[in-house]
């Protein structure tokens, strides 16, 4: 019997083809080495969000080693020390803390949550203002101190400051993306599973455009268990336009009952964390850069389903939309794009 060969050649058939049918590339990327490698993330803030990001991050055992960069050295000082009296309980994590943002050199993921609260009667053009005057004192030094991260900005309004970090960093499109839409979408799923009596993880759904009040559900490709649910809820606009709207609304909720978010963004953003840094590929959406996709003009960072592996940004799934939801988006990014115009970057 002839001895079996000990590397088959690559399989070339129609599903070559189906993949590029499938993604818009954007990164030609190879899998990472598999020889075992040091993964250290920064993340840039520890408020309430920043720390639930970095429990998100511990319990999954994500990273050899762990920066946590913020302007109140207190406070900084006293959230590691609490993480390091849990040694006995947490994966070998070396915790860093510093004031500095030269201390996120050789990082391979930096999360930037820092920001500026709202204050009463300020308008939100200037909260956004003086969070891009926050953003740029920490990305350009970010950039330099870790040329080859991949920047993932929490900070809300998150599409535009993700824009912003993009035009700051000077990083390739690629490796800037917004949490964007991924906690919607979960929001999303969960309303629908609820709805249905139906576990979240069979439903597939997607919020799609800007993270806030011009977001956009993609009713035409939820399904559940593999069934799509277009057929299912014929004539029930009004209903679906109100879960929509539930969807948006529902951070504020939680704003009202306890003050802040926290663990569902720290999920969420664990989850993209874990998707980058295991180059899982897995396709979530984020805020990426959209122009050219649906018809889209302007140079905005809005969520679509994206494909992410080490290197960040793979590619953007061609999910079909209807015609609504196609112009539902456009108006999303002209949006966006008006309010970037008005901070003149």
């Amino acid at each position: 019997m002839a001895a079996a060969s000990a590397s088959l050649p690559p399989v070339k058939n129609g599903l070559d083809a189906a993949h590029a049918l499938l993604l818009n590339p954007i990164h030609d990327t190879e899998p990472p080495s598999p020889t075992k490698r040091h993964t250290k993330v920064t993340v840039v803030g520890v408020g309430n969000v920043g720390m639930a990001i970095v429990h998100a991050i511990l319990s999954q055992h994500l990273a050899d080693e762990l920066a946590l960069i913020d302007a109140q050295a207190d406070k900084l000082r006293g959230e590691v020390l609490d993480l390091q009296h849990a040694a006995a309980f947490l994966p070998r994590t070396t915790i860093k803390s510093s004031t500095d943002v030269s201390s996120a050199a050789y990082s391979d993921l930096c999360i930037i949550t820092a920001g500026a609260r709202q204050r009463p009667e300020e308008s939100r053009l200037d909260l956004l203002k003086r969070n891009v005057q926050i953003l740029s004192a920490i990305v350009p030094r970010l950039a330099r101190a870790a040329p080859n991260s991949t920047i993932l900005v929490v900070s809300n309004p998150v599409d535009v400051l993700t824009y912003v970090t993009y035009r700051l960093s000077g990083f390739p499109a690629n490796r800037v993306i917004g949490s964007g839409t991924n906690l919607d979408s979960s929001r999303f799923r969960f309303m629908i599973a609820e709805h249905l009596r139906v576990n979240a993880h069979d439903v597939q759904a997607y919020m799609v455009g800007e993270h806030g009040d011009s977001s956009v559900a993609l009713w035409s490709s939820v399904s559940v268990g593999g069934v799509g649910i277009v057929g299912l809820v014929k004539g029930e606009d009004a209903v679906l336009e109100e879960m929509r709207e539930r969807v948006v609304k529902s951070a504020y909720e939680v704003i009202a009952l306890k003050g802040y978010t926290s663990w569902a963004i720290g999920y969420s953003v664990g989850s993209l964390a874990g998707t980058l840094l295991r180059d899982q590929r897995k396709i979530q959406p984020v805020s990426v850069v959209a122009k050219g996709f649906h018809g889209i003009e302007e140079e905005v960072f809005l969520s679509l389903p994206a494909q992410l592996g080490r290197n960040g940004v793979i590619g953007v799934v061609n999910v079909e939309l209807t015609e609504e939801e196609t112009k539902r988006l456009r108006a999303s990014a002209k949006k966006l794009w008006e309010v970037q115009q008005e901070l003149g970057i």
